[in-house]
This record gives structure tokens, C-alpha cells and sequence, in this order.
């Protein structure tokens, strides 16, 4: 499965970055938002029609 994550913008709360990620990868990354304050979203991507 495949997660996109947002940076949020720390003022407004508004997407300012998004990367799409597999599930192995999810954990780190918000193990290194949490190091910096950085905030984050997570959702599953959107998959596409084949």
C-alpha cells in the first residue's frame, strides 16, 4: 500500500510539499517530522485506474 504525505505549512496548516511513499517508508518519515516539529498528513493514495 501507498501513503501520500503533506507537509503542512506551520502558519496556515496548508500543503506545501507531497511525496507518495510505500508503507515500509511511513515510519521514518514521521519519526523525522516528530524530531522537528514538522507537521504532517497521511492518507493512502489515491491508486490509479489500470
Amino acid at each position: 500500500m501507498r501513503f501520500e504525505i503533506m507537509r503542512l505549512d506551520d502558519v496556515d496548516g496548508t500543503a506545501v510539499d507531497t511525496t507518495v511513499v510505500d508503507a515500509a517508508s511511513v515510519n521514518r518519515i514521521v519519526q523525522q517530522a516528530a524530531a522537528i516539529g514538522q507537521r504532517i498528513l497521511i492518507r493512502p493514495a489515491e491508486s490509479q485506474a489500470s
